[in-house]
This record gives C-alpha cells, structure tokens and sequence, in this order.
C-alpha cells in the first residue's frame, strides 16, 4: 500500500544525501590544508581551470592573502571556469568558457593562460588548480584545426558513449595545452599542481587532459579509440593524429623536472560522505560500486535487481553507487545520464513498493551539457510512471528518444540545484523502506 509520507521522507534523505556529498568536495573544505608554501622572493601565479576553478581560486586567495599574508602585488593568475561556474577574484583575472563544447572563450582562455606561463621564471612558484571541464575550457587547437571542426568533434564525441578516460586521450593529442605541454611553459619555474579529481581511477592525466602531467597514452591510442567507437574526424584531426609534433609529454621529459602533483579530494570522498550520511538517517548501506561506469540504461537494469533483492530481506536500506555513466544518443531528446538512469530505473522499477531514487551530478548540470541553470538529475518514487501515464507520458518511448529531460520536467521531478561550484562525479541512491 503506497504511503504518501513515508514517500515525502525518502525524498528528503535522498536529497540530504546528495547535498552531504557535495559539500565534502566543497574547494574551500579541502584545498587550504593542501596548498604549498608561498615562494620566499619569486611570484605567486594561480592558474586555474575547470567547474571548479572559481570556486578552488578563490580558496587560495583567502589563504595566501589572509592566512599567510602574501602581498598582492607579488600574486597574480587567472581562473578559467565554465559560463555560470565563475566567481568574483580579488587578484587573479576569472574567465568564462564553453562546456562541455568550447567555444571561443575557451581558445581565448587558452591563449591567456599560456601567455601568463611564458612569464614564469625561476624562482617563481606556479600552482596549477585543476578539475573536471578543463578540457573543454581550455582549448588551443594543434595544426591547421578549426574552431568549428573541434566543436564538430567534440559533439561527435560526446555522442560516441566513450568513457572520459578515452575522449580525454584524444583530446590530449589535439592541443597545445594539454598532455603536459602547460607544465612545458612554466618551466624552469617550480609547478604544483593540485587536482579535483572527477575521473576513474584518479589519473591526473585523464582529469582536465592533464595539462601539466606526464602522459602514456599515444596518437596510435587516440587513433585506435576514435575507430573503437566509430567517430568520424575531419582531414585536420586525421593529419594532427599523425604528426609526431602533436604525441605529448612523457614522465621522462625535462618539463617535470621542477614539478610536483597530487589529488586533494576525489568521488571517493563524496561516495564516504554519503554512506555516512545515509547511516546516520538510519540506512543499511549497500554499495553498488562507487567508480561505476557503462551505459545509464543498462546500470539501472542492474540496479532495479539489486533493489528488489534487497526490497525482500526488509528493513531500511540504502543502495549508493558513484562514479561516471555515459549515454550513447540515437534520439533527439535531452538529458544526461544521472536523468536517463533514473528514468530507465523507473521503468525497471514498474511502481515497486517501498523504493525512490535520486540520481544527480554533483557539479549541479547533468552530463556536463547545456545552460548551467540545466538540472543535476532527478529523483524518482513508486508513482512516477502511473503519474506519467495520467499526463499521457509514455516513459519508453521517451527513453528511446533520449528525453529524460522532457520527461522529469513534466513531473516536476527533476533536480535543479545550480551549479556546485565543485565536480566529483555523480551519486546515486535508491532507499528502500518497508
């Protein structure tokens, strides 16, 4: 029998749930306790780029300015966020730019961000704060490459349902920016780089494309990756792939020489802090992976079975999972893929008894697309598809279509926090209850 408050509750949790994941990666809790020692006679420059470069620049201003008393006028930087991620500096110049397409703030932000590097000298200490969006923020296009073609590129990409650790290879090829080539213009300066990590595995090269570390990966990776996943590429991404000028910095090259890196938060942190949330509302936790990847629809298949054999032993329970889902588009809908597992979980789901859901990014725009003001996810409860089926919804077909977007919105169940400031990957939780 459906109870409507027991309902309203879980939806509470799952968002009281969400919210104590993201404020464990909040920049101004974890960085401070991170940064280095200010230079004794050299400058201090801040580069910073990704979602949460606003937000983790501004940390480091407090902390060097208030804390450690650092004179301004030996500080200066700039932090390039995505449109609607940026925050007011005092010292460092802030710039906005496409994402998860560039656009031509993010060949603007490049260019100003490499232009401050080259002013590096010995003696001067260069922080480098680095998240999830770099990528897309940053871009200074290899060769003979078109802004136009790499937007091209990028949606193709996106579509492709390629995990970020093989988009972001290709992407290290293509650039003058990333796969380490920043860290070659800093130098001899001494570089720190200090990173959110948003990304499997950690791999500070795969984060933002890694534009101050060493990286493995090859044109021959990047070229095999783009015949794995079927992405067609015009002639000047096939030639740039080519060209051995565009391989990118190895651990052995003299660029990291002076140069030092590590992750001050990671999904994992938002995972823990989660779970402990979740304890302390009362939940048995289950973990379902907190480093997931694969196709939306298919996890939350996975999903549904899960949460009905856990529905069967009884009493609260709390099925977590973290990590970073992806959606192959075929329809022409929209939505990312915390709303398209919810959705596809609803559907799996058929009105259960017992059980709702959250799915939600925690940077606060689902899939990284769209207008910031786009929502992280959505939350999903046992009347969701009868409720549907009144406005005369049909949940499959908008599945098929790829429009979880359109369907939650005409529920009133999306989630729409606005941007976090910060990005460690999605959480996902279904709570069940008796």
């Amino acid at each position: 029998m459906f109870d409507a408050m027991k309902t309203r509750t879980k939806r509470r949790h799952c968002l009281s749930i969400f919210d104590a994941a993201v404020a464990a990666v909040s920049p101004a809790r974890f960085l401070p306790p991170n940064l280095p020692e200010p230079p004794e006679t050299g400058r201090l420059i801040i580069l910073a780029a990704g979602k949460a470069a606003g937000s983790m620049a501004a940390a480091a201003e407090t902390h060097y300015l208030d804390v450690m008393k650092f004179p301004a006028e030996r500080m200066l930087g700039l932090a390039a966020a995505r449109h609607g991620y940026g925050v007011p500096l005092r010292v460092m110049e802030a710039l906005e730019a496409g994402h998860p397409v560039p656009d031509l703030a993010s060949i603007a932000a490049a260019e100003r961000m490499l232009a401050i590097a080259d002013t590096a000298e010995e003696g001067d200490l260069v922080l480098f704060l680095l998240s999830g969006g770099a990528s897309a923020n940053l871009v200074a296009p290899s060769g003979r490459i078109t802004l136009d073609e790499k937007q091209k590129f990028t949606k193709a990409l996106l579509r492709s349902g390629a995990p970020i650790e093989h988009m972001n290879a290709v992407r290290k090829h293509l650039s003058r920016i990333k796969g380490g080539r920043l860290a070659a213009r800093v130098a001899p300066a001494r570089l720190v780089t200090i990173a959110l990590s948003d990304v499997p595995n950690d791999d500070l090269s795969t984060i933002g494309s890694g534009p101050t570390v060493p990286d493995v990966t090859t044109l021959e990776d990047a070229r095999a990756i783009l015949a794995r996943f079927s992405v067609e590429a015009p002639a000047s991404i096939t030639e740039a792939l080519l060209d051995p000028a565009n391989e990118t910095l190895k651990p052995n090259d003299s660029a990291f020489a002076n140069a030092a890196a590590l992750i001050a938060a990671r999904p994992m942190d938002a995972f823990v802090a989660a779970t402990e949330e979740a304890l302390r509302l009362g939940y048995r936790v289950v973990n379902l992976g907190s480093d997931l990847e694969g196709e939306a629809r298919a996890i939350a298949a996975q999903h549904a079975q899960a949460a009905f054999r856990e529905a069967a032993v009884g009493g609260k329970v709390a099925l977590l999972s973290g990590g970073e889902l992806t959606v192959t588009i075929k329809g022409d809908g929209r939505g990312g893929p915390s709303q398209e597992y919810a959705l596809a979980l609803a559907i799996a789901l058929a009105g259960a008894e017992g059980i709702v859901a959250l799915a939600a990014d925690t940077d606060g725009t689902d899939g990284g697309g769209g207008a910031p003001t786009d929502p992280a996810g959505a939350i999903i409860d046992p009347t969701t598809l009868a409720r549907a089926s009144e406005l005369g919804i049909d949940a499959a077909a908008y599945l098929d279509r790829n429009d979880s977007t359109g369907f939650f919105a005409a529920l009133g169940d999306l989630h729409a926090c606005g941007p976090t400031l910060t990005n460690a990957n999605d959480i996902r939780v279904i709570l069940i209850s008796d």
